[in-house]
This record gives C-alpha cells, structure tokens and sequence, in this order.
C-alpha cells in the first residue's frame, strides 16, 4: 500500500472516531475526568477548587490514614517499590505471602490469591475454570468485569433478571453443561442493594453449581468486623468462590480471591491474568495487613455509616426524583434523563458538593442516577448540607 493510501486510511479512521465522539457528546454521554490535588477523602481540592465529595469508595475513610501511609514507608523500605516479576518468577514477596493467609483467616475461607485488580481477578477467575462446554449464569446487573469474563470464557452466557432467582433456579435445572458457574454482584455497584447470598448457595447446592460472588463493595463495610458479604448472611458454601477489592473499603489498591484450596491452587496454575502480570508493588500489601487491623477493631467507621444513610433518608425529600431502597454505602438517586442528570450533578458541583451522574451504558436507559456514596469521613452536617441542596433543586 503507497504512503497516501495509507494517509488516506489512517485520516478516515480519525474521522470516523471524531463523528463517533460528537455523538456521544450529543447524547450527554461524554465522560471527562477531574483533576484530584489532595489525598483520596470526604473534602478534596479538585480542579482548584474544595469540595464534599460523595463520588468515592473509599467507605471507611482509610485512603489517606495516617497508619497505612507510615505503613506503606516501611514496606518501600523493607520491599522497595516495584515487584518487578510476576508472582510465579520472582514477584511474590513475604508481604504478599502474608497477606492472603490473614485475608483467608479474614473471610474465613481456606486460601486465597491475590490478584492486582478486581477486573483481573474475575476475568482470571471465570476463564479458569468454565470454557465451551460449561454454562455461566449471571445477574443482568453485575460488574462490567464479571460480564467480559463471561465472554472471554467462550462458555454458554446465560443472564436473569436482576435477583429474579425462579428464573435462576429454571435456567439451572435446564442445563446439561459440564460445569456450572453464577456469577453475582455481592453489593451492586450502581442500585446498591444486596444479593440473598444464602438463596443463590442453596440453589447451588440443588443444581451442582459454583457461585462467585464478587464483594467489592461489601468487604470492610457488611458483616461482623466488617468480613464481608458471608458473614453480614452468617453463610458458607465450599461451592463460594469468593472476590472482594482492596482499593474501596481497604482503602489501599488490588483484590483477592478465596476459596477451597483446591480451587485457589487451580487458579495459581491457570488463571492468565494471574500467571502473567507483574505482582503489585509489596509495600502495598504490607499496608494493606496495616489496613485489615483498622477494619477489624475500628467498628465506629461501619457505625458512622449506618447513621450517614439514616440521616440521608430522613432529610431527603423525594419529589420528583426516586431514592433507591438501599442500605449499602451506595445510595443512587434515580433522576431519568441523561441531560436532567448531569445538570443536576452540575448545579451540586457549583454548590461545592461532587455527585457523580451515572448513565447508560453503565446503568439501563432511562435510568440516569447520581450515584451518592457515602464515607465515614463525612459529617452529618456534610450528608445534610447535600439533601437540603438536593431537595431544592426539585
């Protein structure tokens, strides 16, 4: 192919992205990133200029404590920065080791693995251990990360309603695969309710299934001691295969998953998105063992946030817009348009308070939300400063 053709090709590719961009904006559904210059927290600088934000998962306000920043220096200096190989190389250091015994103790599973990233560690999860000739049944709302997975599996992707677990229990009973797998949102990022867990293990149990269950948003926030979505239901399944973040409630970065020693082993072999990325840096996980301590025994931050979403819902005056029924730290507000949401979110940022405007295809058409999150670094004051601003743009 001569230069020009080339040049032709390459200016039509450019045009073609540049018409598709255009059409995003005009459907209001361009997304533009923000500029943080504080530590992660309930009160930012951003842009320039201070704000109360309530667009973060960092629910127990540890991202910026002081104990995991004094933390993090002393794994830099006993581990360095950088991992440098993968886990199975050379990556894997004794504070990663470490690590996943305490966070299996944590959950109260046999063994876990620690991934670099929740998208990691369910892609590498599912594409393990189902393939052609086993079925994935999966809520029509879970993680975009759980849905990839699904498809880069090459497995029979079959999707219920959201909790409708008849349909479930039918779809199951149905199914002459060789393995199968339900994947669910343990939390769900975007309405913010809770899956009945004990349910979908015994609907498992019946079918010979393995459940995932993806706590991203339930690990240090639900259950005693905050220990996750198992322990808010008092339920254990060897059939659970279990995932849960590090950068949300931890307040630091990664993920893991727990399990059965057998099937942790299994991933160890065969999980690409384990075998082949660098491990992440291990003053992390040194950190992060800091980080589980504060989970475990600081239990006013979970009741900060119990008392954060009562006064939420006693001040919020629901007129035109709809409060879902949540009672996680995600409280999405349904507003319906793409425009009406972003203009809303824009009138709060103008007001000093950050509350992101959530829109298709993150969450269905016609349901365009802000997605307020709650922190125990906010204040009362804070949470009723937001509904009062909110109940006067109605």
């Amino acid at each position: 192919m001569t230069n020009s053709k080339l040049n032709t090709h390459h200016s039509t590719f450019q045009q073609t992205l540049a018409a598709e961009l255009g059409e995003l904006k005009a459907q209001g559904l361009e997304r533009r990133r923000r500029l943080l210059e504080t530590p992660q927290g309930a009160h930012v600088t951003v842009d320039g200029r201070n704000y109360v934000a309530f667009c973060s998962n960092d629910y127990l306000g540890l991202a910026a404590h002081p104990a995991l920043i004094e933390a993090a220096r002393e794994g830099a200096t006993r581990f360095g920065v950088g991992a440098g190989a993968s886990h199975l190389i050379l990556g894997h250091a004794a504070a990663h080791h470490e690590l996943e015994q305490q966070l299996a103790a944590f959950v109260g599973l046999p063994r876990a693995l620690l991934f670099s990233a929740g998208y990691l560690a369910n892609i590498g999860v599912v594409t393990a251990l189902v393939g052609r000739e086993d079925a994935v049944f999966a809520d029509r709302l879970n993680h975009a990360s759980l849905n990839d997975a699904a498809l880069l599996a090459r497995a029979q992707f079959r999707r219920y309603p959201h909790l409708d677990l008849a349909t479930l229990d039918r779809l199951l009973a149905g199914s002459a695969a060789r393995r199968k797998l339900v994947l669910t949102d343990a939390v769900f990022s975007m309405d913010g309710d809770i899956a009945p867990v004990p349910e979908l293990i015994a609907l498992c149990e019946r079918h010979d299934a393995w459940l995932l269950l993806d706590d991203a948003h339930g690990f240090g926030v639900l259950g005693r001691q905050g220990r996750g979505v198992l322990a808010h239901f008092e339920a254990s399944s060897p059939r659970v295969i279990y995932m849960a973040t590090l950068g949300k409630a931890a307040g630091v970065f990664g993920a893991f998953v727990a399990a059965q020693s057998e099937v942790i082993e299994w991933l160890l072999q065969r999980a690409r998105s384990y075998v082949y990325t660098t491990a992440t840096p291990p003053l992390l996980a040194h950190a992060l063992q800091k980080s589980l301590g504060l989970i475990e025994h600081e239990t006013w931050r979970r009741e900060r946030l119990i008392e954060l979403i009562s006064v939420l819902k006693q001040t919020l005056i629901s007129k035109r817009w709809r409060l879902m029924p949540s009672a996680s730290a995600i409280q999405p507000l349904v507003i319906g348009t793409n425009k009406e949401a972003m203009a809303v979110s824009q009138a709060l940022a103008s007001d000093g308070l950050l509350v992101p405007a959530i829109r298709p295809p993150t969450v269905p058409l016609g349901t365009a939300r802000l997605r307020i999150s709650l922190s125990a670094g906010h204040e009362v004051r804070d949470v009723e400063r937001l509904a009062i601003a909110l109940n006067a743009l109605q």
